[in-house]
């Protein structure tokens, strides 16, 4: 079973993630997480923060040599603003708890739910967890398990097909053109929609707001049949889902055509089947997003979500303050104009981690050599059928 947890407070000392499940003898190293960190910190739109932050990893435990031991791996990752809030966010009653106090909730953001739900005073105590930032730890733990994909042969890509009022035509993507993305500032594979973005971006920043938009994850050569339609929390359409909602600001998700099979008919929604002793069983079309009956059918995964705007904004939106109940303006913390391309990059990571879990629940395993037999024998298997 691959798992994990993460911990840390947006401005703590650092954060933390502890994964079980990587099998022995998976080639690993801080270089290679570290890309992945980098990748989230880049895009246009991006804030203050970011200039701060150089996120680099620590790996304190399961690895040794360059490969995975197969015990619990260890990822540390220190926030350089630490010397900055050490006094405000101390663990022990040292704390200065009246510094960068926060009682007027943003609306958007988890400030005033979490302030009831946990009986909090000051909303610092919900905000620092509730943060974004939170999600460096998952773009770690999903480096590990994008690494462990590769090894199989199995590639996660994503691009932005949508900043605001501008997108791009998804039916014209072909998977050769993902790489233009990597040199983007927005992550747009179309370099003049990706223009249009950036000017989309400088308008919101003048006027002191912000801008959602919409990403799209592709997982290519994943093996059918992971996930099962035994089990409703085992269709791994909808643990991908979970996944990819659980990102800060996403708020839908699709896969394939999505919601635009609703507006078809049948014959025009379903892949049709063929089979050549080539390629085996294959489709024309791929209206599934690789996923059929809660299951990966070999067509690429093709996910979709769609992220509102960051909820902090510097024309700040009316609010009340918990402790008055008067009007006030919310709070304002540091944050982006636009981080859609950053959450394709998180995106990826939690693809990833998905798609390692259901790997290791079909195939098993406890050392590298074990699964890659195994793999492959399936695989076999499969164009035998």
């Amino acid at each position: 079973m691959f798992r994990f947890l993460t911990a840390g407070e947006s401005h703590g000392p650092c954060l933390t993630a502890i994964i079980e499940g990587i099998p022995a003898g998976l080639e690993l190293s801080e270089k290679a997480i570290n890309f992945q960190l980098q990748r989230r910190q880049r895009g246009y739109g991006r804030g203050k923060r970011m200039e701060l932050e150089r996120d680099r990893v620590k790996i304190t435990s399961g690895v040794r040599g360059g490969f995975t031991l197969g015990s619990p791996i260890c990822l540390v990752i220190e926030n350089k603003d630490w010397e900055n809030w050490q006094d405000i966010m101390a663990a022990d009653k040292s704390a200065d708890l009246e510094a960068k106090k926060v009682t007027a909730p943003r609306p958007g953001h988890a400030d005033l739910a979490g302030a009831i739900k946990y009986r909090h005073k000051d909303m610092r105590n919900v905000l620092e967890r509730a943060s974004a930032r939170e999600t460096a730890a998952r773009v770690a733990v999903g480096a590990v398990a994008r690494i462990f994909l590769e090894a199989l042969g199995i590639n996660i890509n994503s691009h932005v097909i949508r900043i605001g009022n501008v997108a791009i035509d998804i039916n014209k993507i072909e998977p050769h053109m993902l790489s233009k993305a990597l040199d983007s500032p927005v992550m747009c594979i179309d370099s003049e929609k990706a223009e249009e973005m950036l000017r989309e971006i400088d308008n919101a920043k003048r006027e002191g707001d912000s801008l959602g938009g919409i990403f799209e994850v592709i997982a290519e050569n994943v093996p059918p049949g992971l996930g099962s339609y035994a089990h409703w929390d085992r269709r791994l359409d909808g643990r991908l889902a979970q996944a990819l909602m659980s990102i800060p600001g996403v708020k839908g998700v699709e896969f394939g055509i999505g919601f635009k099979a609703a507006e078809k008919p049948g014959s025009e929604v379903h892949d049709a089947i063929y089979y050549n002793d080539d390629r085996g069983f294959y489709r024309l079309t791929n209206n599934a997003g690789g996923l059929e009956g809660g299951m990966s059918n070999g067509e690429p995964i093709i996910a979709r979500a769609a992220m509102k705007p960051i909820p902090t904004l510097i024309k700040s939106l009316p609010s009340v303050d918990i402790r008055t109940k008067k009007p006030v303006k919310a709070a304002v913390e540091r944050s982006d104009v636009c981080a859609v391309p950053a959450a394709a990059v998180v995106g990826e990571a939690v693809v990833s981690i998905v798609l390692a879990e259901a790997v290791l629940e079909k195939f098993g395993g406890d050392y590298m050599e074990e699964i890659f037999n195994e793999v492959a024998r399936y695989r076999g298997y499969e164009r035998q059928v």
